[in-house]
């Protein structure tokens, strides 16, 4: 699992965008498009590369009901394996 102290980032080639057809937010990438929630779309908008896991969880916790750092994690391990998202370190 990606270490809470980890500072996720999006890789390169990647693009994040709002899908008026779908309407919903959705991650552009050379393989393809990745659809995403709310709350999904809210943590891939903070890896930046320099905000925490748990920074991203205590950030998204002040706007959005039971975040827990550990689903962060998950979620960015989810990521890390659709090359969307790059943890270095």
């Amino acid at each position: 699992m990606t270490p809470l102290s980890a500072a996720p980032r999006l890789r390169r080639g990647v693009k994040t965008a709002y899908d008026e057809t779908r309407a919903c937010h959705v991650v552009l990438f050379p393989e393809g498009v990745l659809v995403l929630n709310e709350t999904a779309a809210a943590v891939v908008g903070l890896c930046d590369g320099r905000t925490s896991v748990e920074g991203i969880a205590r950030r998204l916790a002040e706007e959005f009901d039971g975040v827990r750092a550990a689903d962060v994690a998950e979620l960015v391990d989810r990521l890390v394996a659709r090359r969307v998202v790059a943890v270095d370190g």
